[in-house]
């Protein structure tokens, strides 16, 4: 586990909000007591070492996008926000939650990727080759596995394969819409709607580059082993070759997946994911006023955030955190240790080693969650603190 942590001139109170703030207690946390009883205990971490000072990420990141943000992925920390919050067209980009909801279906076992669906008419006459938009090409009234159809509709972006994933799940596209805004409510995405799968043009038909950040980390989150499907390099359907249309998979940033789109009149989006030295960061940016620049500043935000920050270990796994007090066990409390590795997510300038100690409290987990950072350009650690204890993500 790692968790984003503010430094500055509020160390001690801040440090102590953002683990203290374990959202994810329950699962994180394990009694060690040889025979726990009636144990109704939280954890937090309540100070950090008083000589940690403020500390600052290695740069102001700027960026000439509209819109960006960049999240660290294991602790939801926002790194970096330029006006994520603006409600754009996304266009294409919508194809990450028609996958997201898809995904869903096969978790429940409702489908398998091998399951048959049909491309209908309307599948293959909006959305394939008649349309003259982006296709997967296949036939009409052809049965087409799920499984690829999601690489043509995540993959190559076919609005073909992403209506026949709809139809085949709901029925027809707009039940299929409704499970999306279902979805997007659940994960808290409260700048988002969906009017259908494909990411056509429409008045209500919104979103934010922080709801795709927060949808693109609970894909990945959630789904590990159908999450690479975004990566696929490239298929061949009635006997046309078309390769990934996502340009960061080759921009030589370790990205290994999620979509990209253009809108006309508002620009180039691009939503990615990249992991470098075990560390993976979210990146989105939305409006870019061609693709050069698209590739171009999410590359550079990528790698601002990779050479800005770094895990630090805090406490290693099955140690022992806190002692916390129990009623009517064989003992009076009993010991809690992390189920995994716990470590700090800090700006890379910072060489002072983080220190903390645990107490037990009786109940839930003391502190509550960091508000996300807030304003445009902010980066991480620009006024001598760091957002990295911010989460964007909705607890899952």
């Amino acid at each position: 586990m790692a968790l984003g942590v503010n430094f500055g001139g509020r160390d001690r109170r801040i440090l102590t909000r953002a683990i203290g703030t374990l959202a994810h207690l329950s699962r994180s946390l394990t009694s060690i007591a040889s025979k726990p009883a009636a144990l109704a205990a939280g954890f937090a971490i309540l100070g950090a070492a008083t000589s940690v000072g403020p500390v600052h990420a290695q740069s102001t990141f700027q960026t000439v996008v509209p819109s960006a943000i960049l999240v660290d992925f294991s602790t939801g920390a926002i790194l970096f926000d330029k006006d994520s919050e603006k409600r754009v067209a996304p266009g294409g980009i919508v194809k990450i939650m028609t996958g997201a909801v898809v995904f869903d279906e096969i978790r429940s076992g409702r489908i398998t990727q091998d399951t048959l669906f049909t491309v209908s008419e309307n599948a293959w006459r909006r959305g394939g080759g008649p349309s003259g938009g982006a296709a997967m090409f296949a036939a009409v009234k052809s049965n087409v596995r799920v499984g690829d159809l999601l690489i043509g509709a995540l993959a190559i972006s076919g609005n073909d394969a992403a209506i026949a994933l709809a139809e085949g799940v709901a029925g027809t596209e707009g039940e299929f819409t409704v499970k999306m805004n279902a979805k997007a409510e659940e994960l808290g995405l409260t700048g988002t709607s969906f009017r259908n799968s494909t990411g056509f043009a429409d008045p209500g038909q919104l979103t934010t580059a922080r709801d795709m950040a927060q949808l693109s980390r609970y894909i990945i989150r959630t789904f590990p082993t159908l999450y690479p499907i975004f990566a696929t390099p490239g298929i061949e359907w009635s006997k046309i070759k078309q390769r990934n249309r996502n340009p960061l998979l080759d921009a030589g940033v370790g990205a290994d997946g999620l979509h990209a789109s253009w809108v006309k009149d508002v620009g180039y989006h691009l939503v990615g994911s990249a992991v470098q030295n075990n560390q993976r960061l979210i990146a989105v940016v939305m409006g870019a006023s061609s693709e050069k620049v698209r590739l171009e500043e999410i590359r550079r935000l990528l790698d601002w955030g990779f050479h800005s920050f770094e895990h630090r270990p805090l406490f290693a796994a099955d140690a022992e955190l806190a002692r916390a007090a129990v009623f009517g066990g064989e003992t009076g409390s009993v010991g809690l240790a992390a189920r995994e590795p716990i470590s700090l997510l800090m700006p890379r300038l910072s060489r002072t080693a983080p220190r903390a100690r645990g107490e037990g409290h009786r109940g839930g987990a003391a502190g509550n969650h960091a508000r996300p950072a807030q304003g445009a350009g902010r980066a991480a650690g620009h006024d001598g603190g760091c957002a990295c204890g911010h989460h964007v993500a909705a607890r899952l």
